[in-house]
């Protein structure tokens, strides 16, 4: 008769699963990185791309750390903003532009009057924002090739970073229905490349880490001569027009199911890329075409079916986390230590006070800390235009899309908004040059503030809506009928649940806009003064 094994020997239900609650904890991570993590990441390039190189600089060499507190309630501002992008994506399965069209193509009252007057002109407003930023983009990664090798001139730059640009998306839609993680998965690498690069710098120069978290506090410098218009500048640089649109994009995609079921009752324009690099080449000499036929066009959004309340269910939390995190420990984080540096770096060379681009700042960088730094800086500025010109390339395609329903192939959407900003950044770049390259990159960030109003205000309104932000609850999610018995499918009205702006959410964003309009408004009328 054998014997029993000993008490001791026994491992006990208490320390098995004390071993395999780690497992459960690190699976249950991967599985959410893998299939959650990534719109964040970039939306995220936006808020750190080369036109807030340009502001932050100059705000820490003129202001010191004191204009912290901008690229703090800046970030706090976009977290809310994307936010809410986010979850009209998750919640109707439609982009920004795309509701917009929805909302005033189609008016039963004077259809063609609010086109021309509303529609249109909002949709120059959003091609304006995007050729902002582009420009910005590839003068910024130009800058950065410059510092990299002296002989490459400006113009050979911008040159360089457009081809490059057009290279990499030739070959994936990141648009489609399911996430494209090659796409991703570049963006991820260049932002962990500028944030280890900026982590480098600061920790090679001199912060007054006192006076640093002290700038996170509201300044009398905000509205010393210039600070209001540096001010504005970081807001437009920070709470980027176009990533509002993209990233209510982005969120419409199924990440969680294997084999993702369209959406009844929408027309998806985007059409896909052939297989194999001759059908790529060949759809680029497909003609432009704007659809005008409404035919297959929903109306109304009381036309059109929302996604699933199982959809929204298990995307809408991950989503809105993924942003939150995103923008606070990569956007703020990193458009801060630009600034941190850019302060420490003209404060220890003796000219804090004095405007600076961003040219300045890489020879002090040179000159004070070595030759090291000043590449670790121009790696660093490379990295984010390079990243941000990636997805303002994808914005200008998706807001041509969602606005004028164009039925062309992605590459030549593409290759259509990579010209619309390349032609004035090659401008620009011979005719100025390195002198007013600087005032030229605050100047499209100035922009951006203008033009971003006219893009909260139907953002705010659309997830304040009951009738946009409602999903219908299916029979079986139903509460049963007091007798134990299921209500009757064919008689019963249909229930919805209601994923609309609370009145404080709503109260915050129309808040914001009428701040920043405030802002624009004091900046326009100070430049009429030659102030």
């Amino acid at each position: 008769m054998s014997e029993l094994p000993s008490r001791a020997s026994t491992p006990s239900i208490r320390s098995l699963g004390s071993h395999t609650r780690p497992r459960k904890w690190v699976h249950d991570a991967w599985i959410y990185i893998t299939r959650h993590v990534g719109v964040g990441i970039i939306c995220s390039v936006a808020y750190f791309d080369p036109g807030n190189w340009a502001v932050d600089l100059q705000a820490g060499s003129e202001y010191g750390y004191h204009l912290l507190f901008v690229v703090l309630l800046a970030g706090c501002f976009a977290v809310i903003l994307q936010s809410l992008a986010c979850k009209l994506g998750v919640v109707t399965g439609l982009d920004l532009a795309a509701h917009c069209r929805l909302l005033l193509y189609n008016r039963t009252r004077h259809p063609k009057l609010c086109r021309w007057l509303i529609l249109y002109p909002l949709y120059i407003c959003s091609e304006l924002a995007i050729i902002a930023t582009d420009l910005a983009e590839l003068l910024g990664s130009a800058i950065a090739l410059n510092l990299l090798f002296p002989s490459l001139p400006l113009w050979g730059g911008v040159l360089l970073t457009a081809l490059d640009v057009l290279l990499i998306l030739a070959f994936a839609d990141p648009l489609h229905g399911r996430p494209v993680r090659s796409f991703e998965f570049i963006i991820g690498i260049l932002v962990l490349a500028v944030l280890v690069c900026m982590c480098i710098l600061v920790s090679r120069v001199r912060v007054d880490w006192d006076d640093a978290f002290h700038g996170f506090l509201p300044s009398k410098s905000l509205f010393h001569h210039g600070g209001l218009y540096t001010s504005v500048g970081i807001l437009g640089a920070t709470v980027m027009p176009h990533t509002l649109f993209l990233g209510s994009a982005l969120a419409t995609q199924d990440r969680a199911s294997v084999n993702p079921v369209p959406l009844p009752g929408t027309s998806d324009i985007r059409t896909t890329d052939r297989k194999g690099l001759l059908g790529k080449l060949l759809k680029l000499f497909r003609p432009v075409h704007v659809d005008t036929d409404t035919s297959d066009e929903v109306t109304s959004h009381a036309n059109r079916p929302n996604n699933s309340l199982l959809f929204v269910k298990a995307h809408l939390h991950h989503a809105v986390m993924d942003i939150v995190v995103s923008l606070l420990f990569l956007a703020v984080t990193i458009n801060a230590l630009i600034l941190i540096v850019a302060s420490a770096v003209f404060s220890q060379a003796g000219v804090e006070g004095e405007s600076a681009d961003i040219y300045d700042a890489h020879s002090l960088l040179r000159d004070i800390v070595g030759m090291g730094a000043a590449v670790i800086f121009a790696l660093a500025l490379l990295c984010s235009g390079q990243s941000a010109s990636l997805v303002a390339t994808v914005a200008g395609q998706l807001v041509s899309e969602g606005f004028l329903r164009w039925r062309v192939s992605p590459i030549m959407r593409r290759l259509l908004t990579r010209l619309l900003s390349l032609i004035p950044s090659m401008a620009v770049a011979v005719a100025i040059g390195r002198s007013g390259i600087s005032t030229m990159l605050i100047a499209s960030q100035v922009v951006l503030s203008i033009v971003l109003p006219f893009i909260i205000f139907p953002l705010v309104w659309l997830t304040s809506s009951r009738s946009v932000m409602r999903v219908r609850v299916p029979p079986s999610a139903r509460p049963s009928q007091k007798d134990g018995t299921e209500e009757d499918t064919d008689v019963t009205e249909p229930e919805y649940q209601d994923y609309s702006n609370g009145r404080i959410i709503t109260g915050v964003g129309y808040i914001i806009c009428f701040l920043i309009l405030v802002a624009n408004g004091y900046v326009l009328v100070a430049l009429i003064l030659g102030a």
